[in-house]
């Protein structure tokens, strides 16, 4: 099928323009009955809020449709990506899909057994297929992430190592990468390890998991992550979301200004 690679040059054009964005992580299992969320995403359509990551542990095919055609009515033309956990997270409604592959694990159903799986499902729709290299960091605890995916995450203080499994990643040709100490976790990715990456890795870098206060963004996108993912700690503050937002508006507004 002819795809749209819309999303993929918008997030390249991030990474060499040295822009910042931020995307929000919606759990389709918190979604429905969430009303602090639904404010999150009413209050963000006004800020330049990059895309929404559909992801959960648990979340079935029937909460995922649901989700989408709730989310796409609330935010019009924002980029809903899937962010699945597994096969059965798929859905053709969306606009595109993060096809990771958990390169910083050694279990070999995510790193590759479940795309072979997802392929020809996926192949049969239109969405933006966005090669991922996924990669999980310790932030100081087990967390649903570590749990389900039965791998050992990458040590925050080895730079060297995440640096590693990046550039194998990077010669086996995926195209993006995403950071990640999981949903809930204390601590967030440390600049360090997102500065080795990013030295030396020219493809788009997410960073997530841990990101609770303005400072923690910040941290990121000046060690080189081009988005920051927001998740736990928006379903709770919604004004935390739009801080963040405002935030990348205006460094974005000094790099056209400079």
């Amino acid at each position: 099928m002819k795809r749209n690679n819309s999303i993929g040059k918008r997030l390249k054009g991030i990474h060499q323009s040295g822009k910042k964005a931020v995307a929000l992580l919606v759990d389709p299992d918190k979604f429905e009955n969430h009303q602090l969320l639904k404010k999150v995403l009413a209050e963000a359509i006004h800020y330049p809020l990059e895309m929404i990551l559909l992801g959960g542990s648990l979340m079935t095919t029937r909460k995922l449709n649901f989700t989408i055609r709730s989310i796409r009515e609330m935010i019009g033309p924002i980029p809903i990506v899937l962010f699945p956990g597994n096969v059965i997270q798929l859905s053709g409604k969306a606009d595109g899909i993060l096809f990771l592959s958990l390169i910083s694990g050694r279990n070999p159903e995510l790193l590759i057994g479940q795309q072979v799986v997802a392929a020809p499902l996926l192949a049969k729709t239109n969405l933006e297929i966005l090669p991922t290299g996924y990669m999980l960091v310790d932030g100081g605890g087990i967390t649903s992430a570590h749990y389900m995916s039965q791998s050992i995450p990458l040590p925050n203080d080895k730079p060297e190592l995440a640096l590693a499994t990046a550039l194998a990643g990077h010669y086996l040709g995926l195209g993006y990468f995403y950071l990640d100490t999981g949903s809930g976790a204390t601590q967030a990715v440390s600049s360090r390890l997102i500065k080795a990456i990013s030295a030396r890795i020219n493809s788009p870098l997410l960073v997530g998991g841990g990101i609770d206060t303005t400072e923690k963004a910040k941290a990121a996108w000046q060690a080189g992550a081009d988005i920051v993912v927001i998740g736990s700690r928006a379903e709770k503050n919604p004004d935390f979301l739009i801080e963040v937002l405002q935030y990348s508006e205006m460094y974005n507004l000094s790099l056209n200004v400079n």
